[in-house]
Parts: structure tokens; C-alpha cells; sequence
């Protein structure tokens, strides 16, 4: 719109289309100088999804894909407590370290909390009869958890290896 104002022929041809007068197509790009644009070659560094990082991390340090994708029918009730109780812990570990996981509301389960009038739905999840508009008062279920920080390590394999979870392991003789 702004450009009828600023340019006279192409004010003269919108005229000219509105009392139905067409402007050929060879004569509107005859006058249109188009300059070529350079050809820009974006290099891209190999990328990974974060999900894939953090999931690579728990399999290498925890085992965590391993335990979740083996059959555990076979292995009696002590067997995988065994397994669940190194799991637990090193899976605690590493959330510790690349998360540093702290509780997002100090208040105990089963003692009244009250839901401010403009909560944020990611702060509070409400459960039960849910009535009305905000405030809310209920019985805390569960304190909810923050993260302090996120310090995922940064990835530095190739594009092709970007999906890789975990990498086949040979032990050579």
C-alpha cells in the first residue's frame, strides 16, 4: 500500500488495473529489475536433540535403556529389586548433577495449600472437584519439582551419529 505513495508508475499501473486495463506480464518483468541473490551456503554443525543427549547420558551411566528394555519375567522379585536399587541410585546421580532437582513448594503432602487467583498451570496441577474460579484451597499431593539448573553436555559427534544412544560395545582379544 505504502508503495502507490512512493512510486508513481506503479501507482499509473494499479490505475490502470482497476479500469481494466491489463499490464502484460513481459513488460511488468522487462521493467522489474531483479539483481540476483547471492548464494548463501549455511554450514550447519551436526545436531541432536537434548531428549537424546539426556537419554545417552542415563544409559551410560545408569544403564537405564538396558533395564527398561530388558524382559524382566524371568528374574525373581529379589533379582530386580537388586537391579532396581543400582538404577535408583545412578540415575539419581546424574539427575542430581545435570539438574540439581529441588522441590518446587516446601509444603508437606496432606497439609492445605491455596492456589493463588493468577496461578500459573505449570506451577500448580489440579486434581479433584474443581469448581469456581481461583483461589483454590486443597490438600497437597505432591510437592512438584524444579530444576536449579540444566548443564547437558554438549554433543560433539557426527550428523549420521545424532540418533545414537548408545554405541555397540566390543570387547577385543
Amino acid at each position: 500500500m505504502l508503495r502507490i505513495w512512493r512510486d508513481s508508475e506503479f501507482a499509473r499501473k494499479i490505475l490502470e488495473l482497476e479500469e481494466g486495463k491489463l499490464v502484460s506480464r513481459a513488460e511488468t518483468r522487462a521493467e522489474t529489475k531483479l539483481e540476483p541473490k547471492p548464494a548463501v551456503i549455511e554450514r550447519r554443525e551436526p545436531r541432536r536433540s537434548e531428549a537424546l543427549t539426556l537419554l545417552a547420558v542415563l544409559q551410560r551411566e545408569a544403564r537405564l535403556v538396558d533395564f527398561v528394555k530388558e524382559d524382566i519375567g524371568t528374574y525373581s522379585d529379589a533379582q530386580v529389586g537388586a537391579a532396581v536399587r543400582d538404577l535408583h541410585k545412578a540415575c539419581a546421580v546424574v539427575l542430581g548433577r545435570l539438574f540439581d532437582l529441588q522441590p518446587l513448594s516446601n509444603a508437606a503432602e496432606g497439609s492445605t495449600a491455596e492456589v493463588p487467583r493468577n496461578f500459573d498451570p505449570a506451577e500448580f496441577h489440579l486434581t479433584g472437584k474443581v469448581v469456581g474460579d481461583p483461589p483454590f484451597r486443597g490438600a497437597v499431593r505432591h510437592h512438584g519439582w524444579k530444576a536449579a539448573k540444566c548443564e547437558l553436555p554438549e554433543w560433539t559427534g557426527s550428523a549420521g551419529a545424532a540418533a545414537i544412544v548408545a554405541p555397540t560395545e566390543v570387547e577385543v582379544k
